[in-house]
């Protein structure tokens, strides 16, 4: 395993959040929890630390596929679980799963271009 790129973890974090915030502060809400965005951030570097810098150098890809598969596997699927639950419309939900996916790409992106350094 290698080694965990923290300060790529704080900038995928950060822009992660960012991304959020832009899409989805009209629906209100505290600000603060955009913060939480860490914690995905640092699974997504300890993941890729596992594949290695090795691997990821000939595969490029795997940032993105990492980052998408988390969001496509657990993050929007628990979307939809929730805002069935509350009653959100499907509409909403959707925007929501969208603007998941696209922050957590954003993420992958920035361990990509940060790299192992």
């Amino acid at each position: 395993m290698g080694s965990i790129n923290w300060l790529a973890v704080v900038v995928a974090a950060l822009l992660g959040a960012a991304v959020l915030w832009a899409l989805m502060r009209k629906a209100g809400g505290e600000s603060w929890i955009y913060a939480l965005q860490i914690v995905p951030a640092a699974m997504l570097g300890h993941a890729l630390a596992r594949i290695g810098s090795d691997k990821l150098a000939m595969k490029p890809q795997l940032y993105f596929m990492q980052a998408g598969g988390l969001a496509l596997a657990i993050v929007i699927p628990a979307l939809w679980i929730v805002g069935a639950r509350a009653g959100i419309p499907a509409r909403q939900t959707a925007r929501d799963s969208l603007a998941f996916m696209l922050a957590y790409l954003v993420m992958g992106a920035v361990f990509w271009g940060m790299g192992f350094r």
